[in-house]
């Protein structure tokens, strides 16, 4: 049997029947599926990006030390100038006509021999 209550309207609800009626949270995901779904993606997205960039620069600045203090090192060791070690690189003063005296002697252009190259269909002939 069913009973029909009759009462007054402006009753409070008992705290039992206040946990059986769903929060209005739960209802924000059928109302705001934005609110539910993609505001955490989008600022999941944001401080991962934010979080990365902290990451990479940290990374770029003990890089960056590290390179300081190799060098300081290296230019310890070796008294370093501004052009590399002292006295380590001379370069010979090569001309281009030096060069192309040098690729004369080696090559000899007035004497060859006449080859005939055979084309793919000679061989082939029947």
């Amino acid at each position: 049997m069913t009973t029909i209550e009759t009462g007054p309207k402006n009753q409070k609800p008992s705290p039992s029947s206040t946990l059986k009626q769903p929060s209005s949270f739960k209802r924000w995901g059928r109302r705001h599926p934005f609110v539910r779904y993609g505001l955490p993606m989008i600022s999941l997205t944001v401080f991962g990006a934010l979080g990365l960039s902290q990451l990479l620069q940290g990374s770029k600045d003990i890089a960056k030390v590290k390179d300081d203090q190799e060098w300081e090192i290296i230019e310890t060791r070796k008294a370093l100038s501004r052009t590399g070690p002292v006295d380590a690189y001379k370069p010979k003063n090569t001309s281009i006509e030096d060069e192309l005296k040098a690729m004369q002697g080696k090559v000899d252009i007035n004497s060859y021999e006449y080859k005939k190259i055979p084309k793919l269909n000679e061989g082939k002939s029947s």
